[in-house]
């Protein structure tokens, strides 16, 4: 069974997504600067599920996004595979992101993931950790949930990547809680998604058309159980998340050998 749809619908549907890129540039631009944080929340939250129908991006979600206490620092941390991850991720959780600055140049798209307060993270350059370790770890203190791809690229979804801790030191200090969360992308079949993954040299664009050719894509979106971070060091709570994710998703740890089931601290606090 063919999972790709016409020329026509791909086409139809990346003149919908500019529409739609083009009322969330005017949205940001104009409605912005008069609306309040929870305002401009909802706003991105509504025009992320918006994107998500265009593209006929089937969410299923399980396990609870506020299983972490209210008032608390919260730092979810989530395997990357797709540029969609952003927006499945929004559609879903209160949330403002973590990204690296390359999104930032994104066209359109950039300017406006820009307005929603995202921290952009310039991995080129080691004294920028500094900088970016401060605006985190004044987000978390400040109560906004935080959510950063730790893997440092993106995936095409048979693995997950080692978590880099040195962005966790703001969640230790702040003796918050890391949320786990697990992405998956799957033909209507079952099968994994392969035409949904941003990875190699395969450019937005690109990424986009076979997005949009695509009759329906399904994502998994897994929140798993929160981790206290108090007592924790930055590498074993980046490496319990990292085994947390990989075993969500039937995968084996970051770093062991295929098959090896991940090996999880038995306390999560």
């Amino acid at each position: 069974m063919s999972t790709s749809n016409s020329p026509l619908i791909r086409n139809l549907r990346i003149g919908l997504l500019a529409v739609h890129v083009a009322a969330g540039l005017g949205l940001s631009g104009l409605a912005y600067p008069f609306l309040g944080e929870k305002g401009r929340a909802g706003c991105f939250r509504w025009w992320s599920r918006r994107l998500l129908r265009i593209l006929n991006v089937k969410v299923t979600r399980s396990g609870d996004p506020d299983a972490a206490p209210r008032g608390e620092p919260v730092l979810v941390l989530s395997n990357h595979v797709s540029w969609l991850d952003v927006f499945v991720i929004r559609s879903s959780l209160e949330c403002r992101f973590v990204a690296k600055s390359e999104i930032r140049q994104w066209p359109l798209v950039g300017w406006m993931v820009a307005k929603q307060s995202t921290v952009f993270v310039q991995r080129a350059r080691r004294h920028d950790t500094s900088r970016v370790n401060r605006a985190l770890e004044d987000a978390l203190r400040g109560g906004d949930r935080m959510v950063l791809f730790p893997e440092g690229t993106t995936t095409d979804g048979t693995e997950v990547k080692p978590f880099h801790g040195s962005l966790l030191q703001p969640l230790v200090h702040a003796d918050g809680y890391a949320l786990p969360v697990a992405l998956r992308y799957l033909y209507p079949d079952g099968r994994l998604n392969d035409d949904a993954t941003y990875t190699g040299d395969r450019s937005l664009w690109d990424s986009t058309k076979l997005i949009a050719a695509q009759k329906e894509i399904r994502v998994e979106l897994h929140v798993l159980v929160p981790v206290h971070a108090v007592g924790r060091h930055r590498r074993d709570l980046a490496e319990h998340c990292a085994g947390a994710v990989a075993g969500a998703l039937s995968l084996p740890a970051p770093g062991s050998r295929s098959g090896t089931p991940p090996r999880l601290p038995a306390d999560t606090h």
